[in-house]
């Protein structure tokens, strides 16, 4: 297709008074019809090619920037209205230390995951190379039209700590290069260097990992693990909790009681790192009325409380060993309906300070033998208006207005011996989220903590997110709540909160290696793979 027609559409397209998505298509339909006429051939116009060309003739200074036309091309909006781009990686097929009962075994496929999920398909795409997915997500996310600048990374594949300390590394290396890289790929020419000296890079790079989320097991997380994540980079951990009854999880062979995951979640929150579960309803021995009390156990009881949850519901796939327990009616699965009804209680039993990243599992349904199948679960809640005050469900997306008005919201609440403080920047009704902050006083906060010494006597900032269109590093924009200082302030009220109601020395932050630079401005420095800061006596970092 000729660029020259493409810019007649664009320059008509700036021209009128874009209201809506509806209205840019019926522009693009008029154009068409028009160029038709005049046997030209023109099919619909896509809205990468039309981004392409825009962006081509906005760097010439042929128009004036549309900030109407860029948001209706963007497409699959719901990226990036986190404020972040999510690009998750999978490592390569590793052998699991699990036996689970639920979980498929596909050959030459990471334990537990199936070759036709979404994900999975563009890891073998690249032959499981990290560097390769990476900067083949980064591509897609911007033909969609999304700024990459600020990249939440997910390593995916099962239980993380299991690899060879030197795949880990190498692995979380190149995810790094690829982002340093971008938009040039260099995968071919794979340059020789250690993992600081990548992390060093992407402190200043145009793509920057403000978060790393690495998938494990409650049962795998000690002090050393704990060490190694942070030398990684890590901010985020997922464990496999799947349930809390001991009597479930020996039944479906987890490996692992209660008593670990509520082990693992005081030290990793000890070290500041954000905590999310999985968590298994519908699992062989157990019942939607056993789940929803499972469920509400976990946030009522204080050696829990994660941060965020997903939310699995147990299915039949081949190749587990729950295939032969319901084929012989020994396991009888959730169906749809009851999965639905159990979610609208579970979301009505969840706190305000934790997000629910999932509801169901994106397993394709041809792949499912029996079990809850509907994919869009999220939606089919929505229709029947259930109410839920979770972190996403609050999320401001892309309803914001530069006239809102914003107050300031505390919740504190006792979790693993410790305090958390939970502060978020709300609409008047609660019910809009536009920024919020997690700040842990730790358990025993007057004695040193072995594996970094740089937390003694200190508070953490385990969160800091701003909510919204994700804005890219060097822009600013009244419509999107990102730069608007509510961070600032945020921190600001942390470190009051610390040095006066605690008498705390210090505050630290488990920063992404991306934004080190924002808590350098703001008086930190980094010491032992964390942002610190004094906040009374001279302290020398």
């Amino acid at each position: 297709m000729q660029n020259s027609i493409i810019k007649k559409f664009i320059h008509e397209a700036v021209q009128a008074n874009l209201q809506s998505r509806q209205d840019l298509e019926l522009v693009k339909k008029s154009f068409c019809r028009r160029m038709n006429r005049n046997n030209n051939k023109l099919s619909i116009l896509s809205n990468a090619q039309t981004r392409e060309v825009y962006a081509e003739m906005l760097k010439k200074g042929e128009i004036k920037a549309s900030p109407q036309l860029e948001n209706f091309l963007v497409t699959k909006k719901i990226r990036t209205l986190s404020g972040v781009a999510i690009v998750a990686v999978l490592t390569k097929p590793y052998p699991c230390p699990g036996q689970c009962a639920y979980c498929p075994d596909e050959y030459q496929m990471p334990k537990s995951y199936l070759s036709n999920e979404p994900a999975v398909m563009r890891a073998i795409s690249t032959g499981f190379h990290p560097y390769k997915q990476v900067q083949a997500r980064l591509r897609m996310l911007e033909i969609n039209g999304h700024s990459t600048d600020k990249v939440e990374m997910i390593a995916m594949g099962g239980t993380f700590s299991h690899f060879p300390a030197s795949y880990q590394k190498w692995f979380i290396k190149e995810c790094f290069r690829a982002l340093n890289d971008y938009p040039k790929n260099l995968s071919s020419k794979s340059r020789s260097g250690f993992l600081e000296k990548e992390k060093k890079c992407n402190e200043k790079a145009r793509h920057r990992m403000i978060g790393l989320t690495l998938e494990t097991r409650p049962d795998y997380i000690n002090r050393e693990e704990i060490t190694n994540f942070r030398r990684l980079g890590a901010t985020r951990i997922e464990i496999g909790v799947q349930h809390i009854s001991d009597e479930i999880l020996k039944l479906n062979r987890r490996g692992h009681g209660a008593e670990e995951t509520a082990r693992a979640t005081k030290l990793l929150k000890e070290a500041g790192f954000k905590i999310s579960y999985h968590l298994m309803p519908g699992l062989p021995g157990s019942s939607p009325k056993k789940d929803l009390e499972m469920i509400k156990k976990v946030f009522s009881d204080q050696r829990f409380q994660p941060d965020l949850v997903k939310i699995y519901p147990c299915v039949v796939t081949k190749g587990s060993e729950i295939e032969k327990w319901w084929k012989q009616g020994k396991y009888k699965p959730l169906t749809n309906t009851q999965n639905l009804e159990l979610m609208k209680k579970i979301k009505a039993a969840i706190p305000p300070y934790v997000r629910i990243s999932r509801l169901i599992r994106d397993i394709p349904e041809e792949s499912i033998l029996a079990g809850p199948s509907i994919s869009n679960l999220r939606q089919l809640l929505q229709q029947e208006n259930v109410k839920c005050s979770c972190i996403r469900c609050r999320e401001v997306k892309s309803s914001f207005s530069s006239k809102e008005k914003i107050v300031l919201n505390r919740i504190d609440y006792p979790a693993s011996d410790g305090k958390e403080v939970f502060l978020e920047y709300v609409s008047p009704d609660k019910k809009k989220l536009f920024a919020l902050l997690r700040l842990r006083i730790p358990s025993n906060r007057n004695q040193t903590v072995s594996f970094f010494p740089a937390l003694e006597n200190s508070a953490i900032i385990r969160e800091l997110h701003t909510y919204g269109k994700l804005v890219s590093l060097s822009q600013k924009n009244a419509q999107a709540p990102q730069h608007m200082g509510l961070g600032k302030k945020l921190i600001r009220k942390a470190e009051q909160i610390a040095g006066q109601e605690f008498d705390l020395e210090k505050i630290a932050v488990i920063s992404g290696v991306g934004v080190r630079d924002y808590y350098r401005k703001r008086g930190y420095r980094l010491k032992d793979e964390y942002m610190m800061k004094k906040l009374k006596n001279e302290i020398k970092f």
